[in-house]
C-alpha cells in the first residue's frame, strides 16, 4: 500500500488534526485480553479528560448546576489520578519521543523508529494532554512504511476499537481541532 491509499484508509471523511505529542508505535502479538485492556484503559482516560476539559469553559445558565459539575469535576479527578498511581505501580516504561503527526479517529501517520512491515499489529502510545503524563494506548496495524529524507513515516489504523472509545476518541479530536482554531484566532 502506498502513502495516498493509506492516507484515504487512515483519514477518510474523519476529523484529522496535526499535533507535536509525545507518541510512538510498539509492534506485539495481538493478544486480544490485552488490547481489550488498552482499550478500556484508553477510554477511561478519554472520558475522564472530557469531564475536566469540558467543565472549564463551562458558563453558568439556568441548566447548569455548579454541585453536579463539581461533582464530575471530582470524580473525573479521582479517575485521573488513581490511573497515574496505577501506572506508577506498574515497571516504569521509557517516556515517548516528542513527534510531529496527523491523527483522526481511524488511525494516525507518525514517524517511526524504523520502518515497519505492512500488517504488523501493535499498540500506538499518545500523551493526549500537556499536564497529564499519562498515555493513550489504541491497537493499531501498520497500512504503509514509507521511507523518505527524514525516515520511515507509518501509516497506522486503529483498531479493533470498541464504539465507546472510538467516540470517545472523537470528542477528543474534536476538542483538540476546536482548540487550534481559537488559538489560531487569537490576535498576536
Amino acid at each position: 500500500m502506498n502513502a495516498d491509499t493509506a492516507r484515504g484508509e487512515v483519514f477518510g471523511d474523519a476529523l484529522a488534526c496535526e499535533e507535536t505529542r509525545p507518541a510512538g508505535f510498539q509492534p506485539c502479538a495481538s493478544d486480544p485480553a490485552r488490547l481489550r485492556a488498552a482499550c478500556l484503559r484508553s477510554e477511561g482516560l478519554l472520558r475522564a479528560l472530557a469531564v475536566v476539559e469540558d467543565s472549564r469553559g463551562v458558563e453558568e445558565n439556568e441548566e447548569y448546576d455548579p454541585g453536579t459539575a463539581a461533582l464530575n469535576r471530582l470524580e473525573a479527578k479521582v479517575d485521573l489520578l488513581t490511573a497515574l498511581v496505577a501506572r506508577l505501580a506498574r515497571t516504569q516504561e521509557p517516556a515517548e519521543p516528542i513527534r510531529a503527526l496527523r491523527w483522526s479517529a481511524l488511525g494516525v501517520c507518525v514517524p517511526g523508529d524504523t520502518a515497519t512491515a505492512p500488517g504488523t499489529t501493535g499498540i500506538f502510545r499518545i500523551q493526549p494532554s500537556d499536564w497529564l503524563p499519562e498515555a493513550l494506548e489504541l491497537p493499531a496495524t501498520v497500512l504503509a512504511s514509507v521511507t523518505d529524507g527524514d525516515g520511515p513515516q507509518l501509516w497506522l489504523r486503529f483498531g479493533p476499537l470498541t464504539p465507546t472509545l472510538e467516540s470517545a476518541l472523537e470528542r477528543h479530536l474534536f476538542r483538540v481541532h476546536r482548540r487550534a482554531i481559537a488559538e489560531s484566532r487569537r490576535p498576536r
